[in-house]
Parts: structure tokens; C-alpha cells; sequence
């Protein structure tokens, strides 16, 4: 029995296999179960075209489903002389059943097969990532409303400059996720599209039936030219590290913030101490190691829509072996973000904020537009009370009045965080995970 699906009556030289074969076998555990899923709709759909019979259909099904249950066990492994995942499926299918464990690639090229894995991996992972994300906002939100009423300054150009408040703060992080949902759900309905049948780019001389295949995968639709489904192969990651990048990107802005706040010059925040680490030989330190690593991480995943675009931008249309070496920096991504936002939920919820910032006078001046806008409300030119404002703080002789009135909307008064909660329900309602749930789990059903 050949272990490669390609391998004729050759031996190939062992450091090319080295070379060209890289990091398959490491990284197709990834794709493992997806593989299996991919080739239980696609012999399904070989029946009706009657390239197998019901009874091959039925046993192949029960095999498969056993390989799938070894894969969710964890214990799915590919050996080392076998080149990849859908050979290791195969060689699986081969030993229990003959000769029939062969016929499952009739009308497939690994080519479609690896994006149908991709594509079934990466569905379920921005699932997964919506549902992390959807978390750290419930946490955020949670601690807007909590901390609404506590003022803190706000920046501009590292300068002190307008009052804001935790809930502003807090608030702010919640509603940049929300804009984060509207690349993920782009992303994702990118993804689910089925590539399945494009074979080695060019389609079959089979009859196959995309349609079906389609439908028991709860794709949405197909990719319908078969050249442009190849095609996809790069764009589909480079798309959705885009979405990936931009979710690193609140998380990171978000763990600048909390390290310096939480910093004795600032003292904004406190920080659980179970999520802080010390020094060596300093006894007075806690560090904000988590917020930092987070950071680290985030600006890591930034810079993953580079990274594909720099292996995929300069090819031509067709299969090139360059795109085994996205999946390297694309499959493990995920998991990093998805740990990043479930670190950043678990401190959020345990942070505590200084009530008594605004205790000190050195934060009075923050209180000057407040005062240009009174006097300005009362009939004194904006320009004429600017510069009265002005010379009381050049003189020292200005007095903050710390009770502030905000009522527009998205103001400290006024933080609108109901319907930011809106606009992330609607936007995670547009994903219709449940639909694609209940197309996995009647493919399986099917099997038992």
C-alpha cells in the first residue's frame, strides 16, 4: 500500500520528503476531523452518482465516524511514513475495509480536500472567537455600568485634558468589539463557502453534485468557478487574519492602557494580584505580566494579514506548494487570540478602579472647558471665556467645579450602552451558527 496518494512505482529522495513535506503532519492535526467530515459528504454524494453503492456508503460512513470520534478523543495521529491527514484517512479506511477505502477520492484532488479542511477549521474557530469575544464584552459592559459615575481624566497627546469616566473608558472597549464583529462576520461568511468538486482546480469529468455536498457541509453556498475556488486558497486566510488582526488590535490598545494605568504614577486601576507576578529582588513589585504578554501577542497577530499576503500575493492562479507554508502562522493563530481574550475577560472582571482620582488638584485644569462652556452657555463669547479660563489657570487662581452635567448621547452622562448591547446581538444574529450546527450534526448522524 502506497502512503502518498500520489506515489507511483518511485522512491522519492528522503530530503526532499523532508523538506517538502515540512510541518504537514504537525500541522494537519488541526484538520484531522475536518478531513473526515469533508469525505463523509463527499462519498454521500458519491452514491447518488452512483460511483459507490449504499452498501460501501454505509460502511465507509461507519468507519469514518470512527476515525471522527478518535479525533475528538485527541488520539488521531499521523504516522510517520504517511505524508499527510487525507493519506492517513485513507490508509485508516484501507485497513478495516480493502480495497474500498480507495474509492473515497474519486472526483477529489488533495487540493479541494485541504481547502474543505481549511475552510471547515476556520468556520469553526471564528465561531469559537465570536463566542470569546462575546464574553470580554459582556465583562466590559458589565464594568461600564458599574463604574458609570466614577470620573477619570482623559488624554490627549499624553496630556491631561477633558474629564471621562470608566464608563467611557470601559465602554469604549466594548463598542470597538462590536465593530471587530462586523469583520469577523465578513470573514466568516467568506469562509463558508464550499469549495468541494473544484478537484485539482479544473472541475471533474464526473457528474458531481456541489450542490448536495453544500447543503450536508451547511455551507451557505459553493465557490462556483472551479478556478476561483482554487484561487481562494490564501485569500480566505489573509481575509481572515484581516478580521483576526483588527479584534489584536482592541485587545492590545486596550493592555497599553491597563498597564499604564495600573502604574503607582497613575494608579487608575488595581490589578487582581493572583494576575500580577513580582521581581527577583524587588519585594515591592507586581507586575502586569498578563497585560503585557497580551499586548505582545496581539501586536504578534497584527501581523499575520502580512505575513499570508507576502507567501500568496505574488502568485499566479493554480496550486503552488508555497501555500502549505500559511498554514504554519495561519492554523495556530486562533488558538493564541482566542487565549488572549479569555485572559483579558478574567482580569476585567476582577479589576478594581480608583474612585478618588480626582482627589488630587493636579487634575483640576481638565476642568477648564467645562467652565469656558458655562460661561459661554451664559452669553460670554466662546473666545472671550477661552481666554479668561486661561489666564486664571496661567495665574493660578482658577477653581475647578467638579460637578459635571453630560446629557448628548455616548456622553458620561449619557453612555448609550444599550445600544452598543443591541448592535453586537444584531451582528452576532447575522452569523447563523445554528444552521450549520444542525447540517454537522445530521452529517454525523448519518454515520452512526
Amino acid at each position: 500500500m502506497a502512503n502518498k496518494l500520489w506515489e507511483k512505482n518511485f522512491e522519492v529522495n528522503k530530503e526532499i520528503e523532508r523538506f517538502t513535506v515540512g510541518r504537514d503532519r504537525e500541522l494537519d492535526l488541526y484538520l484531522a476531523k475536518y478531513d473526515v467530515l469533508g469525505s463523509m459528504a463527499h462519498i454521500t454524494m458519491l452514491e447518488t452518482i452512483g460511483l459507490l453503492t449504499k452498501d460501501e456508503l454505509a460502511k465507509l460512513l461507519r468507519e469514518l465516524r470512527k476515525i471522527y470520534d478518535i479525533c475528538e478523543a485527541g488520539k488521531f495521529e499521523i504516522e510517520p511514513d504517511v505524508e499527510d491527514v487525507h493519506s492517513q484517512v485513507e490508509l485508516m479506511l484501507t485497513r478495516s475495509l480493502g480495497d474500498m477505502g480507495k474509492k473515497i477520492h474519486s472526483g477529489r484532488s488533495r487540493n479541494d480536500q485541504v481547502l474543505v479542511d481549511l475552510k471547515l477549521f476556520t468556520r469553526h474557530e471564528l465561531h469559537e472567537v465570536v463566542d470569546h469575544v462575546k464574553i470580554l464584552f459582556d465583562e466590559l459592559i458589565a464594568k461600564s455600568e458599574q463604574y458609570k459615575n466614577v470620573l477619570m481624566p482623559g488624554y490627549t497627546h499624553l496630556q491631561i485634558a477633558m474629564p471621562s469616566s470608566f464608563g467611557l473608558w470601559f465602554g469604549a472597549y466594548a463598542e470597538s468589539l462590536v465593530d471587530d464583529m462586523l469583520f469577523l462576520e465578513a470573514a466568516y461568511k467568506m469562509t463558508n463557502r464550499n469549495p468541494l468538486g473544484s478537484a485539482a482546480g479544473y472541475g471533474s469529468s464526473f457528474p458531481l453534485n456541489r450542490s448536495l455536498t453544500t447543503r450536508l457541509l451547511g455551507f451557505d453556498s459553493m465557490d462556483y468557478n472551479v478556478v476561483y475556488a482554487q484561487m481562494g486558497r490564501g485569500k480566505m486566510e489573509r481575509n481572515v487574519a484581516f478580521a483576526l488582526a483588527t479584534v489584536a488590535g482592541t485587545l492590545a490598545k486596550m493592555a497599553y492602557d491597563a498597564c499604564l494605568f495600573n502604574c503607582q504614577n497613575f494608579g487608575f486601576v488595581h490589578l487582581p494580584k493572583e494576575c500580577t507576578t513580582g521581581s527577583s529582588i524587588m519585594p515591592h513589585k507586581k507586575n502586569p505580566d498578563v497585560f503585557e504578554l497580551i499586548r505582545a501577542k496581539s501586536n504578534k497577530i497584527q501581523s499575520l494579514p502580512q505575513q499570508v499576503m507576502m507567501i500568496m500575493n505574488n502568485l499566479p492562479c493554480g496550486y503552488f506548494r508555497d501555500l502549505q507554508i500559511i498554514k504554519e502562522v495561519f492554523l495556530p493563530a486562533f488558538a493564541e487570540l482566542e487565549d488572549c481574550l479569555q485572559m483579558t475577560a478574567y482580569i476585567v472582571n476582577k479589576m478594581e478602579v480608583n474612585e478618588h482620582i480626582l482627589d488630587n488638584p493636579m487634575y483640576d485644569p481638565m476642568f477648564s472647558v467645562e467652565e469656558v462652556n458655562r460661561l459661554a452657555a451664559s452669553g460670554v463669547p466662546f473666545r472671550d471665556a477661552y481666554k479668561k479660563v486661561g489666564l486664571e489657570i496661567e495665574n493660578g487662581t482658577f477653581k475647578a467645579d467638579k460637578n459635571i452635567h453630560h446629557t448628548h448621547e455616548g456622553s458620561i452622562g449619557n453612555l448609550c450602552n444599550d445600544k452598543i448591547v443591541e448592535l453586537m446581538n444584531a451582528n452576532i444574529s447575522n452569523f447563523h451558527f445554528e444552521r450549520v450546527r444542525q447540517a454537522v450534526d445530521s452529517l454525523l448522524k448519518s454515520a452512526e
